[in-house]
């Protein structure tokens, strides 16, 4: 437990919302985060995403059949 992190100025959104921002399902977020893709924290039984996550995740998502050398 070395390093102190200071999370006053992260804003978490829920499973919900992230859904809302991505035009996907539920389910779909439920998956990436499952799946470690997305990071979320656990309170109970709901999960809450750093929203930053979420904005990284769209920087780095790719369509089918787009490379990186355009």
């Amino acid at each position: 437990m070395g390093e102190e992190r200071n999370f006053s100025d992260v804003r978490f959104l829920t499973v919900s919302e992230v859904a809302e921002v991505m035009r996907v399902s539920k389910m779909t977020v439920y998956r990436l985060i499952h799946s470690g893709e997305m990071p979320a924290v656990q309170f109970g039984r709901s999960y809450r995403v750093p929203e930053a996550a979420v904005t990284d995740y769209l920087k780095e998502a790719k369509v089918d059949g787009q490379s990186d050398t355009a």
